[in-house]
């Protein structure tokens, strides 16, 4: 699907970042990696797939704002457009070998989402939506939610604390209301990539609380475009400036919603 000057920037950046990832990967025993914190590392393969992208979209877009894991944020010229930028999404899985990362890259105006990327360089496939113009995977394959309507044939996605993170005790509250009543979740190390999979309808629903934005801005924009319900998991409150996510397909969104929102 031929999109935007601006997505096929997106897309151009996050195969070129993506290449340098590959290739890092290849050799993640010789990485040189530096704590950031419990359990959140940081590599120079992360650090280098930022400088790409950042040289490759402001190049193109030098009047665009910036914000990014690493590298913090920055204004631009032009006050109504943003990049927001995760360069490896699933950093602890790709430190241990795991081929389970992502690139993501969304284009944020006036304070909406309207364009995102996420780019799985490890198994090659490009996720990609535009406001109004859906949800794409690769050159022609159309997303779509899943058709699912019943919990219990369904299966969800999560993030689970690490390093004695405090929000371990509500998210094993969580877990007690929801797996009875399904057939499983989840827990693969991407914000980025679970919502592309819900996008794509290979888990029914996904939700999570203390993302950043870069973690969900493209992902939130690629399930609305292909068909899902996406909310704050606290009514009233903002996806992308609080950090916190719940979607799914139509027809299983309320009980799902309702089961997790009881606590």
């Amino acid at each position: 699907m031929p999109g935007s000057a601006n997505l096929n920037i997106m897309m151009k950046a996050a195969r070129k970042a993506g290449r340098s990832l590959v290739k890092d990967f290849r050799e993640v025993e010789n990485l040189q990696v530096s704590m950031k914190g419990a359990g959140d590392f940081v590599s120079r393969a992360d650090l280098r797939a930022e400088e790409i992208l950042k040289e490759t979209l402001m190049e193109a877009r030098p009047n665009y704002g910036w914000l990014a894991e690493e590298g913090g944020g920055e204004d631009g010229k032009d006050p109504t457009r943003r990049w927001i930028v995760d360069p490896l999404d699933g950093t602890t899985n790709f430190l241990h070998g795991l081929p389970h990362w992502a690139i993501s890259i969304a284009l944020e105006h006036k304070g909406e989402i309207v364009a995102g990327v996420i780019f799985d360089a490890a198994k090659e496939e490009m996720f990609y939506a535009e406001k109004g113009e859906g949800a794409w995977l690769n050159d022609s394959q159309r997303l779509r939610v899943s058709g699912r309507s019943r919990m219990i044939e369904s299966i969800f996605a999560t993030g689970l604390p690490f390093g004695g993170r405090a929000d371990l005790p509500e998210t094993l509250q969580d877990l007690a209301r929801l797996l009875p009543a399904t057939a499983g979740v989840r827990r693969w190390g991407s914000a980025a990539l679970d919502l592309a999979y819900v996008a794509a309808g290979r888990y029914e629903g996904f939700w999570e609380r203390r993302l950043n934005a870069w973690d969900l801005a493209a992902g939130v924009i690629l399930v609305k475009e292909a068909g899902g319900l996406v909310e704050p998991l606290t009514p009233g409150k903002n996806i992308v400036e609080d950090g916190e996510v719940i979607c799914a397909n139509e027809p299983i969104f309320d009980q799902f919603a309702k089961t997790i929102r009881k606590g």
